[in-house]
């Protein structure tokens, strides 16, 4: 609703003025596509508004007014989060740790991967899961 609401604002920032919720046609969409990505705005988010409109497009019987495929719009594919790993090796800085359970929980985010969360629920028998 968010994302919708915010469109029809934009529609009105760009002169748009008469518009009903069923007056939806090609320009519009193309006016908030250029106006997306001339804020810089990231592949990602475009694709969701754009997942909006079709949305949208689709209750007021004009789901053809945008194409299926993003890239016919000229919207670029995603970029994920790279594959390299971001591990830190603890070395031996863990024998300085003097605290029994932060040490215990180092040890077992390295032996097991785990996440400082997880970590600190399995050294500490005072914390309660809640999964």
């Amino acid at each position: 609703m968010r994302s919708l609401a915010l469109a029809a604002r934009q529609l009105r920032e760009a002169g748009f003025r008469q518009m009903k919720a069923s007056s939806l046609k090609g320009k519009h969409v193309q006016a908030l596509l250029n106006r997306w990505q001339g804020e810089g705005l990231s592949s990602g988010t475009i694709k969701n508004r754009l997942s909006h409109l079709r949305w949208w497009a689709e209750k007021i019987g004009k789901a053809g007014i945008l194409p299926a495929d993003n890239t016919q719009l000229g919207v670029a594919e995603r970029r994920y989060v790279t594959n390299d790993s971001k591990a830190r090796e603890l070395g031996s800085g863990i024998d300085r740790v003097t605290d029994a359970h932060v040490h215990m929980s180092l040890q077992l985010q390295a032996a097991f991967g785990l996440r400082r969360e997880e970590a600190i629920k399995v050294s500490d028998p005072r914390s309660t899961s809640t999964s």
